[in-house]
């Protein structure tokens, strides 16, 4: 597995396209960071830690896209079905490489916190717990955009899917007060916001990581069963 990640993970960063991603979501969301602190004279992470999860939503199926679209476009995944490596290592394989992608996008985004810890005091435990989020939601969404990338071999096709499964997981904690009393809590769970709420106050709750492990586990399936009933046809 480890030279399979390896050589996913040079496929992104010996290409533009990582660091154009990475580049385009730093530069949206420092947008969001500098307006209150420029305009407002307010020292907060609220805007940033804010729009992020949305801009997740955009990024990370723009990372998971090519990860199978490409490999059947080009022809190269019959070639990938005939190494002798079990198929749940090589999707754990591109599942770690679009990892390290988005950890790193999370990592360059630091410079916004260490930013207001130069200017003044940071909570950094909260911070903390609100990356921790973030990375936990951004893992979700790669399952999500993984399995989309198993159903066909555009990636547009699979931007797009991936985009629509992760909207949808975020916007239910969002419209959940339109919804009938009895699928409000439904909902509620099933959508990311709660989730990283907890994790934001420094909540450490067995049940938000049984929802990040569980449901990324869960696409991660769907994608082992697609990636099988390609290996049989």
């Amino acid at each position: 597995m480890w030279p399979l990640y390896k050589k996913e993970a040079r496929a992104y960063f010996n290409t533009p396209s990582a660091y154009v991603v990475i580049v385009v979501l730093l530069l949206i969301s420092g947008y969001f960071f500098a307006e209150p602190l420029f305009l407002s004279n307010v020292s907060s992470l609220s805007a940033f830690t804010g729009i992020l999860p949305l801009l997740l939503v955009f990024f990370v199926p723009a990372v998971t896209m090519r990860l199978f679209a490409e490999e059947v476009k080009s022809g190269t995944v019959e070639i990938l079905m005939t190494l002798p490596i079990e198929d749940y290592k090589l999707l754990l394989a591109k599942y770690f490489a679009a990892l390290t992608v988005i950890l790193f996008a999370l990592a360059g985004s630091l410079i916004f916190p260490g930013t207001l810890a130069a200017l003044g005091s940071l909570d950094w435990g909260a911070t903390f717990g609100t990356y921790a989020g973030l990375f936990f939601t951004a893992a979700v969404m790669a399952g999500m955009g993984l399995f989309a990338s198993t159903l066909t071999k555009n990636q547009i096709v699979a931007f797009i899917l991936g985009f629509l499964v992760a909207f949808v997981f975020y916007i239910l904690g969002k419209i959940q007060i339109f919804l009938p009393l009895w699928l409000q809590p439904i909902a509620t769970f099933a959508g990311i916001d709660s989730h990283l709420d907890n994790i934001s106050r420094g909540i450490l709750d067995s049940r938000d990581l049984i929802y990040y492990f569980s449901t990324a586990g869960f696409f991660l399936f769907l994608s082992y069963l697609q990636l099988n009933s390609k290996r049989w046809r």
